[in-house]
């Protein structure tokens, strides 16, 4: 009698043991699945994300309008507001943190041999730098015989700027100069920008934004 009971015991534990092993195997697939599900979720995110800020870019380019089809990021809602650009790309970012809010079509300077390390070099500094409270509706240089509209100082105190695409001595725009936006280098060092966007820039940017120029 004693045995019967120690044989029933032993079944009874032997099916306990073999319902939890089956529901460990379940609960972990269940969870693999999930994460597997999150993980295609993200990528999915990420890639239409990508997608909709290529797709906002203005193409073909209108260096008279904003470079993105979106309105200008609402300042007052940025936190932590830096700008980059990016000379070989010729791409200006603004950003709030580690996200890019807004892109713009840039031209930066011309490249030319270094005669010290004998490698190109653009005409425009590179390293971090701050805007500074110099800025203006339009200026001319008439030794470079150039000019352009809405500047906004990052260096040197009116020496290196964002600013319009080039004008003439007359104040007309140099279109032959305004179509390098976007695609090549051209400037004396200053950074070019779309009309529309250095005058967002020039009205809105605060003293002391960090800009970080690369290239």
């Amino acid at each position: 009698m004693k045995r019967s009971r120690y044989v029933i015991y032993a079944l009874f534990c032997l099916i306990i043991a073999i319902f939890g092993v089956h529901s460990s195997l379940k609960t972990s697939a269940n969870d693999q699945g999930s994460t597997a599900a999150t993980t295609v979720t993200k990528t999915v995110a990420q890639k239409q994300s990508s997608s909709s800020s290529s797709s906002q870019m203005r193409t073909p380019i209108d260096w008279r309008k904003s470079s993105e089809t979106k309105a200008y990021p609402d300042l007052s809602k940025v936190k932590h507001l830096w700008i980059k650009v990016n000379l070989k790309t010729n791409r200006t970012y603004l950003y709030d943190g580690n996200h890019v809010i807004y892109t713009m079509y840039s031209t930066g300077g011309i490249y030319k041999k270094d005669p010290k390390t004998g490698k190109m070099k653009s005409m425009t500094p590179t390293g971090t730098f701050y805007v500074q409270q110099e800025r203006g509706n339009s200026f001319y240089n008439a030794r470079l015989k150039e000019g352009a509209n809405y500047y906004t100082s990052w260096l040197n105190h009116g020496e290196y700027l964002f600013h319009s695409v080039p004008t003439n001595a007359d104040g007309s725009y140099n279109k032959k100069e305004a179509a390098k936006l976007g695609k090549s280098t051209g400037s004396h060092g200053c950074i070019r920008l779309s009309v529309a966007d250095a005058k967002w820039m020039e009205e809105n940017l605060p003293v002391g934004t960090k800009v970080e120029i690369v290239g």
